[in-house]
């Protein structure tokens, strides 16, 4: 299937801006590796490198998303979806040569204290993932505020196990806190599948 240049651009940039961070990534770079003219990303991204940068981070954050969602998907138990979770980030993890950790961190913590459009993306992609382990906990019968509080435990942990991942060049934060999580979840002792009432 064909690829439509705006598509190789925006998913060109995602991985740049994964493996690089926003400052490091260039317009340039993106329009070469995308094998597009500069006057053809900015013919799709008006708004420049930071246009580019928002649609990219949609992408990624998506992708991400789907992965969540299967991980979640995988098992009825909770405890169970998260350590698949954390697992399959892992082994993603160690076989990009430790490079391609989570699409928004480094574009995040990059545009921390500005008012960006960057990273106004990069909370709204925070907060869908919370979202989808929030309503697998619904589904198992975790009560509302609680879901909503282990939720963003889950992404937190998650993002910060990735992070030490790269760092360490090792799996085993990620698996870490794979298990510590299963552990914190599985002790409210809500069975899967009740329906919480």
């Amino acid at each position: 299937m064909q690829t439509s240049t705006r598509d190789r651009i925006i998913v060109t940039a995602a991985r740049l801006l994964q493996r690089q961070g926003y400052v490091g990534t260039g317009i340039k770079q993106i329009a070469q590796e995308a094998q597009a003219t500069l006057g053809s990303v900015y013919h799709f991204f008006p708004g420049g490198k930071e246009a580019v940068a928002v649609a990219a981070i949609r992408h990624s954050s998506q992708e991400f998303a789907t992965l969540l969602q299967q991980s979640l998907d995988s098992a009825e138990d909770p405890a169970e979806a998260v350590t698949a979770c954390a697992g399959r980030l892992a082994t993603e993890l160690r076989e990009s040569g430790w490079t391609d950790g989570c699409p928004v961190t480094a574009a995040a913590l990059e545009t921390l204290g500005t008012d960006s459009e960057i990273q106004q993306v990069c909370a709204d992609a925070l907060r869908g993932w919370e979202r989808l382990v929030h309503e697998k906990l619904l589904r198992s019968g975790f009560p509302g505020e609680t879901a909503r509080e282990l939720a963003t435990t889950v992404i937190s942990a998650l993002e910060g196990a990735e992070v030490t991942a790269q760092v360490l060049r090792s799996e085993e934060p990620l698996r870490t806190a794979g298990r510590q999580l299963a552990r914190l979840i599985g002790s409210y002792g809500v069975s899967p599948g009740s329906d919480g009432g």
